[in-house]
């Protein structure tokens, strides 16, 4: 019993909300008739912060509250964060405070969180305007782009020739603002588009209230680029918005810490750190109740089921107090009482709350059940103290045994829950802790070098990125060559070869070589908080199963409620009018006892959490995982339709092969010592930094295992060809190493027994390397990239479930459909260019019913990552 308790126990928190067919909000405001279809605008979105809700009816009773308001077109409450999103129109009657007293008059803590809007509803852009010479030209140009559709707020500089625009993304783009000033004769130019509002929250040491929250806000205010600076002195945090083009972080910290003579020390504030510690205070709180509850229940559960067995202790424990009443009564009334009105506390307050609004939840299930359970022990107790003949049969066992194991349910529950976000905060870890800033002169030169935490990047900086190290920020490479490992974005395995002017993403891992960059977009413009914001939006949406269990668990409780009592009354009538053997009774009961011993266990059992917590939490589950594992999934249904797909697309680098090309098989067609042929080629790829090269050399070493750091011969006059190979001179030998166009090009003959041996490599989805000493062919490496050990098991598993899978390389038709043959997929497209992916994916999801005209050698698709799909 106790274990089925367990399982269906309901995970709630004690001020949660449920919600029934027609609530009652006491202080919701009545507008008048027609206001409501009035409202119009500019749609604003707004993110609370809402707390004390868990299950959803609680999300139920937030999101009903606010759509009841007028402007409102969609409220989305997600009960796993703790937020609520809406989209509204904004306007005298409605606006991001009548929502927030909305959400409180529903019986929850609600905050605006301005910045953890996931899809801005606002950007601002800066335009350069040629011709503004006087006021009136600033005049007729705010006029001009005011009465565009979509802008929100504009500001035109004299001084500066510039104008700031500030409008919605979904109505229009910078283009038609641009267009829009050229009507009217003035030339313009576009400076920058897109949020250019940063936020930053800082944690400062030594601050209060009062005098030193004054210094610091003075001294932020005198920086220029400074917005809003809000500070809470509770947290000890200073949180401000700013342009990132005119100041950043850095400058904060150095304001602040310069500030009066308080010696205020400042830092980035911790992510994570104030939603982390609510959740642990939460872990620790009812992880107490729980162990409270047990030092009471656990001595009522064994004087109740374990002492009846023990013939010295039943004995002691049946010795009679008044009456019938004995000592095993008195003690179990005793210790189920704290349990039921101290411990059990925050169900009655829970019960009141909801009833208050108007609704049910849970905890009037609970408060139900063990009340019933209790009260009618009491009852039997009292009875038997007053009648000598009375024998009475109580359950406090089962009020606080039910309270405990709901306890333990909770605790387990607020557990997990913290656990659904983890993968989104490991995606955010994976930037770099740290970053080497360096400062230049006015020509180019390092002054100096400085190791700083990554988050204090401030835009336009120059960053230093060794070899091996992640890049701190997005950026341009403005000094340096190296090879840049993207899989983290593009799920491209392969690292991609970067020069100078090519661009970097924030959190990629630089393989080889130094490289300088200039910091474009930090913080929460950098491609890796857009990811982080694609996930919790995705998150966010609900799934249409979701959607219909929301709606089952509205008229849960009050249902659970009549099946209860139908439960007692129909088996106390089969009892009254002998329905069933009296042997079903057990010798302790009476009719009446056992009809209400089956009402409790239908009320305590039902919880509609599990409806409506099941399918958010498998939707941040999944998504987190996906997240963390490079796959980014768009949300519940995505997930849903994932059974309806029937044919999948893989790349074969990286996705169907490990990514890593290893040399396979070495043929010499001239007699040479294999480890002097290796060292002449490992001497001259050395210089390379091509995946190719590297894989010789790494082939080279273990040829010459018995030294760990073999040194190699110096190479001469090298040069890279680039997409052919590379040649050197070494030991006054002529190296050429490379395919065979490179080979034919240099006018270098190739002997029957190796075009051979290319075809073979070729045919076992190998590559064919040439190696060629004094102008004579002396070798050919076959390099391969090994298959991953899963990728049989996967196709496999499709096969199996009948869906059909197609592999899309960038490789040549032989090596395509030597790979494809060898894992059993029987569709390829070989020879595919990446710019074309999108397309060509499309393409195949109008065609899938047909898709054998398709796969011809004629067509092109990517070569590009498809495991997100």
């Amino acid at each position: 019993m106790a274990t089925m308790f367990l399982k269906l126990t309901c995970l709630r928190r004690e001020n949660c909300g449920d919600l029934l067919a027609r609530p009652h909000y006491p202080s919701m405001p009545k507008y008048p008739k027609g206001v409501a279809g009035d409202v119009k605008g500019t749609e604003v979105k707004a993110m609370f912060s809402v707390e004390g809700m868990t299950c959803s009816a609680c999300a139920g009773s937030v999101e009903k509250a606010i759509k009841r308001l007028p402007g409102i077109l969609e409220a989305v409450v997600d009960v796993l964060n703790n937020r609520a999103q809406v989209l509204f129109y904004p306007s005298s009657l409605v606006n991001e405070e009548t929502i927030r007293e909305t959400i409180e008059d529903a019986g929850f803590q609600a905050t605006l969180i301005e910045d953890e809007i996931n899809e801005r509803s606002s950007q601002v852009c800066r335009i350069q305007i040629n011709g503004i010479r006087c006021t009136s030209c600033c005049c007729t140009a705010e006029i001009v782009l005011q009465a565009i559709h979509g802008v929100q707020r504009i500001q035109v500089a004299l001084e500066t020739e510039e104008a700031e625009v500030y409008y919605d993304p979904k109505i229009l783009n910078y283009n038609h603002l641009l267009e829009a000033m050229e009507d009217i004769g003035f030339q313009t130019m576009l400076v920058s588009a897109g949020e250019d509002v940063s936020k930053i929250d800082l944690k400062v040491d030594g601050l209060g209230a009062g005098h030193s929250m004054q210094i610091i806000e003075n001294s932020l205010q005198t920086l220029p680029g400074v917005q809003v600076i809000e500070i809470d002195p509770e947290l000890d945090k200073v949180s401000i918005s700013y342009k990132p083009s005119m100041t950043g972080p850095r400058k904060f910290i150095k304001a602040i810490e310069s500030a009066g003579s308080e010696n205020f020390k400042a830092l980035v504030y911790p992510q994570g750190e104030e939603k982390e510690s609510h959740r642990q205070d939460e872990i620790k709180q009812y992880r107490s109740t729980f162990l409270w509850s047990l030092v009471f229940t656990i001595p009522v559960f064994l004087i109740s089921m374990v002492f009846m067995y023990i013939p010295i202790i039943n004995c002691q424990l049946d010795t009679k107090v008044v009456n019938m009443l004995n000592v095993g009564e008195v003690l179990k009334w005793m210790l189920s009482t704290p349990v039921q009105f101290i411990i059990g506390r925050r169900f009655y307050t829970g019960s009141y709350k909801a009833l208050r609004r108007g609704s049910a939840n849970m905890d009037v299930l609970i408060a139900l059940g063990t009340n019933a359970a209790y009260f009618y022990s009491a009852y039997s107790v009292l009875r038997a103290a007053g009648s000598p003949d009375f024998e009475g049969t109580d359950f406090f066992e089962t009020s606080s045994m039910l309270i405990s194991i709901i306890l333990l349910g909770k605790y387990l529950e607020v557990m997990a829950k913290g656990k659904t976000s983890e993968a989104i905060a490991k995606l955010m870890d994976l930037g770099p802790e740290t970053a080497i800033l360096l400062t230049l002169d006015d020509y180019g030169n390092i002054l100096s070098e400085e190791e700083i935490d990554s988050r204090l990047v401030q835009k336009n900086d120059v960053i230093k990125i060794l070899p091996g190290a992640k890049v701190a920020s997005d950026g341009l490479i403005i000094w340096g060559a190296s090879h840049v490992n993207e899989s983290m974005i593009t799920g491209e395995a392969i690292p991609v070869k970067k020069g100078v002017g090519d661009p970097v993403i924030g959190g990629t891992l630089n393989e080889n070589g130094v490289l300088h960059i200039k910091a474009t977009r930090v913080g929460s413009d950098s491609a890796l908080s857009h990811i982080v914001r694609l996930i919790e939006s995705a998150q966010l949406a609900k799934a249409p199963v979701q959607k219909f269990a929301d709606t089952i668990s509205k008229y849960f409780v009050p249902l659970v409620i009549i099946l209860s009592f139908s439960t007692w009354l129909t088996w106390f009538l089969a009892g009254v009018f002998h329905g069933y053997p009296k042997s079903w009774i057990p010798h302790s009961m009476d009719s009446f006892q056992l009809a209400l011993q089956f009402g409790i266990s239908v009320m305590v059992i039902a919880c509609p959490c599990a409806l409506g917590l099941a399918t958010p939490t498998a939707v941040m589950v999944g998504t987190g995982v996906g997240a963390s594992q490079g796959v980014l999934i768009k949300g519940g249904q995505a997930l849903e339709s994932a059974h309806k797909v029937n044919c999948v697309i893989f790349d074969k680098t990286g996705t169907l092969t490990i990514g890593k090309p290893v040399v396979v098989k070495t043929t010499l067609l001239k007699s040479m010592v294999l480890q002097d042929f290796y060292e002449l080629i490992a001497a001259t790829e050395m210089n390379s930094e091509h995946p190719l090269a590297k894989a010789i050399v790494e082939y080279a070493k273990k040829i010459r295992e018995d030294e760990e750091d073999p040194v190699w011969p110096e190479a001469r006059a090298f040069e890279s060809i680039t997409g052919y190979g590379v040649k050197a001179t070494v030991r006054n030998k002529e190296i050429i190493i490379g395919n065979k166009s490179l080979i034919l090009d240099q006018n270098i003959a190739i002997p029957v027994d190796g075009e051979l041996m290319l075809a073979e490599t070729e045919t076992m989805a190998q590559t064919g390397i040439l190696v060629s000493i004094d102008r004579e062919v002396t070798g050919i490496l076959a390099i391969s990239d090994p298959l991953k050990p899963s990728a049989c098991e996967v196709i496999s598993i499709l096969k199996s479930m009948k869906v059909r899978s197609i592999m899309v390389t960038g490789d040549n038709w032989g090596t395509a459909n030597s790979i494809a043959k060898e894992i059993g997929i029987e569709t390829v497209i070989a020879e595919a260019k990446p710019e074309e992916k999108a397309e060509k994916v499309k393409e195949l999801q109008v065609h899938l019913c047909t898709l054998q005209p398709l796969f011809s050698q004629d067509l092109v698709s990517c070569e590009s990552c498809f495991q997100s799909l």
